[in-house]
């Protein structure tokens, strides 16, 4: 069968990378072709975009960038259209998934999401287009099937991919030697995202902190989708930046400064102590404060039901907030048991369903119905 994938960021490249490869199990004739990045890539799918191009950070970037966006979501319908696949599979990123799936559904193909957008915290009445739009709606948080089934829409919840993905990695013993680390520095990992955009807005508070901290090492886990040589702005005493060895870092990790996202949840499954981190512009902060309806912002919070770890949004993220939080989830032992209680909660509640391997096994066995 042939299947076209979009996702339109690094994360989302991930999750459907590995779903790529479990349908492949299950339809040795598989064929691939979409828009995401290099690791849907190396799994043997025909790119027609990189998700770089259209990384874009917050409401009002959104809106300002519309006609670049039109641009992309007619090529990509005019591709879909030329490609005739047996379903398109979206992952994530509703700004442009869901356009997609208005254009697929009137042409008559069958539409699948994966990994769900997050309309239950800014557009709940969206559950009625996605109804409408998306023949099988697979998710990977808990809350997310009982939210849907209050709208009378029956979604899979097929466990969390992060979870799996983390199961199966090995960290590396020799990461102090292999990567030329102080080995008498414990570490700070410094996740700031995998966008241009929101790393600029991110790093240089982070690394704003550095003197009260100088007997640890500050280790920024950079991606290459981005030029090494941006990186080099940040790189000083004390602070290396490692490329694409997230999960390494944080086998290693003491504590972490975490930007929201999915690096959130890869760090509390990792057991490391973190602070939460988030900025963006100040007419997007102003717009997603009136639209978002959740009460916070990682994924950590948002699963456990409570705060687990301290968010640091928008004004409450400067440095001397972030040197008062640091030293808590470093120095503060009845503050790292309770962090750690709330990441035993989480995995409790997450649990390990082989994600990928039982989403793959739907979605073949509803397309050969």
């Amino acid at each position: 069968m042939k299947y076209y994938l979009i996702a339109g960021e690094r994360s989302g490249d991930f999750h459907a990378s590995h779903l790529m490869r479990e349908l492949r199990q299950q339809d040795p004739e598989a064929e691939f072709r979409g828009w995401g990045g290099d690791m849907m890539q190396a799994e043997g799918g025909t790119l027609v975009h990189h998700y770089q191009e259209m990384a874009i950070m917050g409401f009002w970037e959104a809106a300002t960038s519309i006609l670049k966006f039109r641009g992309y979501l007619k090529e990509c319908q005019r591709d879909i259209q030329a490609y005739q696949p047996d379903v398109v599979i979206l992952v994530d990123y509703a700004g442009f998934n869901l356009r997609v799936a208005k254009f697929a559904k009137a042409a008559g193909l069958k539409v699948f999401y994966y990994i769900s957008p997050k309309i239950w915290a800014w557009n709940q009445g969206r559950v009625h287009t996605v109804k409408a739009l998306v023949d099988k709606m697979f998710v990977i948080l808990p809350f997310e099937k009982e939210f849907y089934q209050r709208f009378g829409y029956d979604v899979d919840y097929i466990g969390n991919p992060t979870v799996d993905a983390i199961a199966e990695h090995s960290v590396s013993p020799d990461f102090y030697e292999r990567n030329h680390l102080d080995p008498q520095k414990k570490i700070i990992a410094v996740l700031p995202g995998s966008r241009k955009q929101e790393i600029e807005e991110m790093l240089y508070e982070m690394l704003a902190i550095l003197p009260p901290f100088l007997d640890y090492q500050f280790i920024v886990a950079g991606v290459t989708n981005l030029d090494r040589n941006y990186y080099a702005n940040f790189e000083r005493n004390n602070v290396r930046i490692l490329f694409d060895q997230t999960y390494d870092l944080l086998g290693h990790a003491q504590a972490a400064l975490v930007t929201s996202g999915t690096a959130t949840l890869e760090t509390a499954l990792f057991n490391v102590p973190q602070v939460v981190c988030y900025r963006t512009s100040a007419v997007s902060y102003a717009i997603g404060k009136a639209v978002i309806k959740v009460p916070y912002i990682s994924l950590v919070n948002l699963i456990a039901g409570r705060e687990v770890v301290k968010e640091l949004i928008q004004g409450e993220f400067n440095s001397r907030n972030l040197v008062q939080e640091l030293k808590k989830v470093l120095q503060d032992d009845a503050f790292i048991a309770e962090q750690k209680a709330g990441y035993a909660e989480l995995q409790e509640k997450l649990g390990r369903n082989n994600a990928a391997k039982k989403a793959a096994e739907l979605m073949v066995g509803y397309l050969k119905k």
